[in-house]
């Protein structure tokens, strides 16, 4: 949909968005790949930006852009998150930058180049630049700067290993001069070595050289292959000597893994798109540490760690979707972890197990934790359609419920010391986010003991608490904020919080439009998506992207769809690509890696309203959107199952296709628009 449209849409709704995602797009989508690309110009320069891009053994932070004389600057912070220093906390991870110009040390003809212009940057799980740059200083009495016409073109593709302690930088060099050049790639290398009392197993060397070097006469028109190593390792272990073109080459096999299932196709490409980004962000950050696989946030602070929002609620309920082994083994890993601290006494589950599994974090004491496990892993466990996963984990999801029974107050919500957001905002000794995600807990456990055979009484016991958990919540934190029929986040709550849409993630929509009005007012709602509390400046994704999911899911497509397209046109074509972000001022708009998760699942969730009841069943509620005629999510890897779901507009109806692909099996309803579905697959 075009800006214009946009406005008069939302003119005639008569909602003001305050402007939102109103900034320049300075990205451009690919045709003929999935990739985003920037061509600098007048209009985009200087430009600067941040990316994080991770592999199993390290991560980058890549600080790059475009200078106003067009030429590309980059600074690598590398992260070697299983390399720990002292003291062995949640940040110690080695941690070094690079700013080496790789470029600036070739020489052709026994001359220096120079006189960079980026013709292209281009990201697609990697970042790739195109250069030309001349040879030699500029025309004798030419103008300063003037330089001889470019006679190389240097193609960077900039990207991590997907499984070892490095980073890489692929450069193809060609000739596109009318004569042979003779050029140098000179040995060199950079080597740190670290103090040896800082680090948990004593000196670390971090080290940076160029691959493939020597001497090559290259004729018009051929390329030559060269490398930049980034690296870390212990001191007396030797340094790896990687062929970058096969790490290049299983990045790629892990890009086209993503891209092979979960697939988004509507007529809205950069919905399409953005999602496509941050299932990548989603799915990398993931560290083989010594503890098992762990999902990380990222940041250049959060790594070899899991913590029970960002891992347990956020992102481990979206892996069994996409069928990525590593990300369900890092769920899985999550869950198991902290059911180690689960104890008779009910003292509250650890925020966050830090250190490769060995030390905890408990810095802002209860912060609903419990809740958000015992929500997280039985929305998990029933995606993921393992009865031996689900028998694992039960336990805990039963611990963590019975805690929060514990902790009701008199009104019948439950108590903690803060919330998510530990202390940043005020969240009173009961708040809405907690009870929402023990209320949705309820309701799953009830549906997953009738799937383990745990007896009817136990299933009704849940369902008995859920409602009356729902009667609750209306009572406490139903109330009239700013004119608006919606939520209060905790009592003595006067001004608005973007939290307030929780109730909606959980299917309570007494007070929907309210609350829909309140999130989407001039008072919440910023150009850079919701803000944490009216009258602040700051604003956090991961409730900008719990409300779209909300908004989709009470129905309100009108106003949900318009909301998506601007979001994510604003994240993936905008100043600050590609993926969703995790806060500002704070943190400075980090690639945190579980925000991505919480994007596909407004789609997964919030678009096609798929709610799993079972180990091999789920609710489908699909939200087309006005003027969209059809929209599918391909290669469903739930349930135990690969599968498709087609929804197609049919008149005043929709025609909602599933096809089993192991079967060859379709169900096919016509629902009435904002209808559910049950669909269930045979064991």
């Amino acid at each position: 949909m075009k800006k214009k449209a946009f406005l008069f849409v939302i003119l005639a709704m008569n909602l003001c968005w305050g402007g939102m995602f109103a900034a320049d797009v300075c990205w451009t989508l690919s045709d003929s790949t999935g990739s985003i690309v920037f061509t600098p110009s007048a209009e985009t320069l200087p430009y600067n930006d941040h990316i994080e891009m991770s592999g199993e053994q390290m991560a980058v932070v890549l600080r790059w852009g475009v200078d106003e004389r067009c030429r590309f600057t980059e600074e690598r912070s590398l992260v070697f998150p299983m390399l720990r220093t002292i003291p062995n906390n949640t940040h110690a991870s080695l941690m070094h930058r690079v700013g080496t110009d790789i470029p600036s040390l070739l020489s052709v003809n026994g001359l220096s180049i120079g006189n960079e212009q980026v013709g292209e940057v281009w990201i697609d799980g990697y970042v790739g630049v195109r250069s030309t740059f001349s040879v030699g200083r500029p025309n004798i009495g030419a103008a300063r700067g003037n330089y001889r016409a470019p006679a190389l073109e240097l193609t960077r593709r900039i990207f991590p290993s997907t499984d070892k302690p490095l980073m890489g930088e692929l450069y193809t060099y060609r000739n596109i001069s009318g004569n042979a050049q003779t050029v140098y790639i000179p040995e060199c290398s950079q080597v740190f070595t670290t103090r040896p009392e800082r680090g948990v197993t004593g000196a670390y060397i971090i080290r940076a050289e160029l691959t493939g070097c020597g001497t090559f006469v290259v004729q018009p028109g051929e390329t030559i292959d060269f490398g930049a190593v980034f690296q870390a390792y212990r001191e007396g272990e030797r340094a790896l000597v990687p062929d970058l073109a096969a790490e290049f080459t299983a990045r790629e096999a892990f890009v086209r893994e993503m891209d092979m299932n979960l697939v988004l196709d509507t007529p809205d490409d950069v919905i399409d798109r953005e999602f496509r980004f941050a299932k990548i962000r989603a799915s990398e950050s993931i560290f083989k540490t010594s503890g098992g696989y762990m999902h990380a946030p990222g940041g250049e602070s959060y790594y070899a760690a899991i913590w029970a929002n960002d891992q347990a609620e956020y992102v481990n309920p979206f892996f069994p979707f996409t069928g990525y082994a590593v990300g369900n083994a890092s769920a899985l890993n999550a869950y198991l972890h902290f059911a180690r601290f689960m104890n008779d006494e009910y003292r509250p589950i650890p925020s966050s197990i830090i250190a490769e599994g060995k030390d905890i974090w408990n810095g802002a004491g209860d912060r609903g934790d419990a809740a958000m496990i015992a929500h997280g892993a039985s929305r998990y466990v029933m995606a993921r359609g393992s009865r031996d996963e689900a028998r694992q984990l039960w336990p805990l999801i039963e611990w963590c419920l019975e805690y929060c029974r514990r902790h009701l107050n008199d009104a019948g919500v439950v108590l903690s010391d803060c919330d998510e957001l530990e202390g940043r905002f005020p969240a009173g000794e009961a708040n809405l986010s907690t009870s929402t995600l023990y209320y949705d807990a309820l309701r799953s456990a009830a549906l997953l003991s009738r799937e383990l055979g745990l007896g009817s009484s136990r299933a009704a016991a849940y369902s008995r608490q859920a409602d009356a958990l729902a009667r609750a919540i209306e009572s406490y934190f139903g109330a009239d904020m700013a004119g608006f029929h919606t939520y209060r986040y905790y009592e003595g709550n006067t001004q608005l919080r973007s939290w307030i849409c929780m109730p909606l993630i959980v299917g309570l929509m007494d007070r929907a439009e309210g609350t829909i009005a309140a999130l989407t007012s001039p008072r919440l709602m910023t150009d850079d998506g919701l803000l944490t509390q009216e009258g602040s400046e700051t604003f956090w994704d991961r409730s900008t992207l719990y409300a779209l999911r909300g908004i989709y899911i009470a129905g309100d497509v009108a106003t949900a769809n318009p909301f998506m397209h601007h979001y994510s046109e604003y994240r993936l074509l905008g100043t600050h690509v590609p993926y969703p972000i995790e806060a500002w001022p704070e943190g400075s708009q980090r690639h945190l890696s579980a925000e991505s998760g919480l994007y596909c699942r407004a789609v997964v969730e919030g678009m096609f309203g798929l709610r799993p009841t079972g180990l091999r069943s789920f609710t489908l509620s699909p939200r087309l959107a006005e003027g969209w005629n059809n929209m599918a999510l391909r290669h469903i890897r739930a349930f135990g199952a690969d599968f498709d779901v087609e929804v197609v507009r049919r008149g005043t109806k929709m025609e909602v296709t599933v096809t089993n692909h192991a079967t060859g099996k379709k169900q096919t309803r016509r629902l009435p628009v904002g209808s559910t579905a049950n669909v269930a697959f045979k064991l």
